[in-house]
């Protein structure tokens, strides 16, 4: 049934709003790597990282409020309890809408088929769409990839934290000036702050955005939203049961209190009353939801064909919600997993050190005292230290690895 004018003013309403209050003094680092002039954009991630205020902060520089070309709506708004988000969309195209931004459209049921019948049946619209559950997002895509543009939006890397407390813009480097240049690099830097401390509450309350503006509560919200990916997204895309997702969760907790960790699965299995199948089902889920992060084995062996070499909390902050007193070694080695991995370079595990990055570099992580003793025969490798501000050599400080992005 067609949408009249007077239904579609709560939608408007609701968008110019939002724009009209969204800050624009702080950027994710993605704002500048979208197209938004592709027909078809998904920009998805993990709860909390900040993509509806990305979306709200391009229509507002290029459109602004109350614009006629442009226009936000979610779709878990109350109109759409009563209205078919098609015939919204037929509405602002009809009336000469040329970008539309739509947000949580997981809670549709069939928000894939709704998304390629948009691509197809109406030339000349600008369509970005985004949601809260990456799960639900990541089960759709297939049916879309020749429609569309994939952004994934990760958390705040130690650069953006810096920015978003105000403290320093800095620019982002790459892992070879690091490599190259880091006591320099190091030296500007800590010249313009005490760079621990900061490091040190990033890895507590850093990652996502939300942190803001109640540090106090910030654990319990990001347990809320872990409880969210377990008891709402992995039922609907799994369609598990409840005693399965309380087996997913006894696992994210047995696995968050020995992360990182080589898993021996089989014992995994046992203790979860589980068979093998439905344990690497949960356990590619909780993945694909990064509330893991699995690293495989070096091009030197085989990959295992059943799971990761080596299982990791997805970052840092979620191993300070989840376990009590996290192991600082894991600390360390989670964040530099997730730096790396998020600024898009390939992380796997060699035979010695922790981590080879694109198949060049060895890197061993470990505290103010560590030394290169594990990999001293190793060529192209780096020992990476914790509670440093300046490194020498090839001893790099741990926190300059956040400015990958």
């Amino acid at each position: 049934m067609a949408v009249q004018d007077e239904e579609i003013r709560m939608l408007l309403d609701a968008s110019d709003r939002l724009v009209s209050s969204v800050s624009c003094v702080f950027r994710r680092y993605m704002s500048s790597r979208i197209d938004w002039q592709e027909k078809m954009s998904c920009v998805k991630g993990p709860k909390g990282t900040g993509k509806t205020t990305l979306i709200l902060q391009h229509i507002k520089e290029t459109f602004g409020a109350g614009s006629d070309k442009a226009v936000y709506f979610a779709l878990d708004h109350i109109f759409f309890s009563d209205h078919r988000p098609i015939d919204v969309v037929d509405y602002f195209y009809t009336h000469g809408y040329t970008h539309l931004f739509i947000d949580e459209v997981h809670h549709v049921q069939d928000w894939s088929q709704l998304m390629k019948t948009v691509a197809d049946f109406y030339p000349g619209l600008t369509v970005v769409y985004s949601g809260s559950s990456i799960l639900k997002l990541s089960a759709g895509q297939a049916d879309l990839s020749r429609r569309q543009v994939v952004y994934e939006l990760k958390g705040l890397s130690f650069r953006e934290f810096l920015s978003y407390e105000g403290i320093a813009d800095f620019p982002v480097l790459s892992l070879d000036d690091i490599l190259k240049r880091h006591r320099s690099l190091a030296l500007e830097i800590c010249s313009k702050t005490k760079i621990l401390p900061l490091f040190n509450r990033y890895l507590v309350h850093g990652y996502y955005p939300f942190y803001k503006p109640d540090v106090g509560h910030f654990a319990d919200k990001l347990v809320q939203v872990v409880n969210n990916v377990l008891n709402v997204d992995l039922p609907a895309v799994e369609g598990v049961t409840l005693p399965t997702v309380l087996k997913a969760r006894k696992m994210l907790m047995v696995l968050a209190k020995s992360c990182p960790q080589q898993p021996n699965m089989s014992a995994l299995y046992r203790e979860l009353e589980t068979e093998r199948n439905m344990g690497l089902r949960l356990l590619e889920a909780l993945e694909r939801a990064e509330l893991f992060a699995g690293i495989d084995q070096g091009p030197s062996k085989l990959k295992h064909l059943s799971r990761p070499e080596k299982i990791f909390l997805g970052d840092t902050n979620l191993m300070n919600a989840l376990v009590p007193r996290p192991d600082v070694g894991a600390v360390r080695e989670t964040f530099f997993a997730n730096q790396l991995k998020a600024s898009g370079h390939s992380v796997l595990t060699p035979e010695k050190g922790d981590f080879i990055v694109d198949g060049g570099p060895l890197f061993e992580i470990g505290g103010e005292g560590k030394g290169f003793g594990q990999i001293k025969d190793q060529k192209d490798s780096y020992v990476v230290n914790d509670g440093v501000e300046m490194g020498i050599g090839n001893k790099i400080p741990l926190w300059l690895f956040g400015f990958l992005y």
